[in-house]
């Protein structure tokens, strides 16, 4: 178990708050240059399309979390509104929307559906934004922790990533295959920087500035057939931040509901990879991302490089957001 003091020479060594400017809010995502995302456009040659986002419903992997809990799908207009409305909408003159749904309807064969989604913004596959962890009243680059409101992130908001799309250059490092389990990685042996060297080596593929790392455990998978989502599985160690930046990686992401390892490694907190990553490096943590069949072709194909578009929704001072990645080789 390594100590705070350990914590503390890491988090000095990899932060980068004023590395591009002291009002930056893109972090790492700086390293995706235009000649990267043109970079990552010619590695399409077969047009495989690969959506990595889960399904955002009912039956996701929420509700362990009290205060984050799985969507809530609901219809405002269905099919079975039209006739009723048509027939008895005038009638409900204190109720406007009756009345004016009856309106559209009335001497016209128009009809439409409509729905409303209620779910945290991290409910499914999802990026955190630099303003979801911090520590010591800072955000990333410094930015005052106070500066989060009810009222949303001012700094550090997943809003302020839209011009970079996200696209870039994607590389999958499966770790699940590199130690020969059958499906996934049970808890208690994170996952090491070591490894992921060893899992670029065995696939043939280096990392390189800019990139967005894509690593599987397997919990998705796992989860899938049981439905349980509380139930833990090995992520990335702690020190592994060390890693990410060193290579200079724009982004990471798992197939797993944290990306780091549920075992702190670090005495007297939790999670000090997402403070690493998010607080000190300004690099976003994806998280719930189907991997599984972009896996399996690159697999059949040795072929673990691929231009990756993942963008967030535009949702002003948001501390996450949803997103469906595409990989596309």
């Amino acid at each position: 178990m390594s100590t705070m003091s350990d914590f503390r020479r890491v988090a000095d060594d990899v932060r980068n708050w004023g590395r591009w400017g002291d009002a930056d809010e893109l972090g790492t995502l700086n390293f995706i240059t235009t000649e990267k995302v043109a970079e990552a456009a010619s590695l399409v040659r077969t047009g495989k399309v690969f959506p990595l986002g889960v399904e955002f419903g009912s039956s996701g992997p929420q509700g362990a979390f009290h205060y984050r809990q799985n969507p809530l799908h609901v219809m405002t207009v269905d099919g079975g509104d039209a006739d009723t409305l048509v027939r008895y909408g005038p009638q409900w003159l204190r109720n406007p929307l009756a009345t004016q749904l009856s309106g559209y309807f009335e001497d016209s064969p128009f009809r439409f559906n409509d729905d409303i989604i209620i779910m945290p913004l991290q409910a499914a596959t999802q990026w955190d934004a630099l303003s979801h962890v911090y520590y010591e009243d800072n955000l990333y680059n410094g930015f005052p922790a106070n500066s989060v409101t009810s009222a949303g992130a001012y700094h550090c908001g997943i809003d302020k990533v839209d011009t970079k799309g996200i696209t870039s250059r994607g590389v999958l490092l499966d770790i699940v295959a590199l130690r020969g389990a059958e499906t996934y990685l049970e808890l208690g042996d994170p996952i090491t920087a070591d490894e992921l060297d060893a899992a670029a080596k065995a696939q043939g593929v280096a990392v390189t500035r800019g990139d967005i790392v894509l690593i599987r455990t397997g919990w998705w998978t796992r989860f899938l057939r049981t439905g349980d989502g509380i139930e833990p599985g090995a992520g990335l160690d702690w020190r592994c931040a060390s890693w990410l930046h060193d290579h200079e990686v724009a982004a990471v992401a798992a197939d797993n509901l944290m990306v780091e390892d549920p075992v702190s490694g670090v005495e007297g907190t939790i999670l000090p990879m997402h403070m690493l990553c998010l607080r000190d490096m300004g690099m976003m943590l994806g998280e719930y991302w189907d991997l599984a069949a972009l896996a399996a072709d690159c697999a059949v194909d040795g072929v673990y490089e691929f231009q990756l578009i993942a963008p967030p929704l535009r949702v002003t001072g948001a501390v996450g957001s949803p997103v469906n990645p595409i990989a596309i080789k």
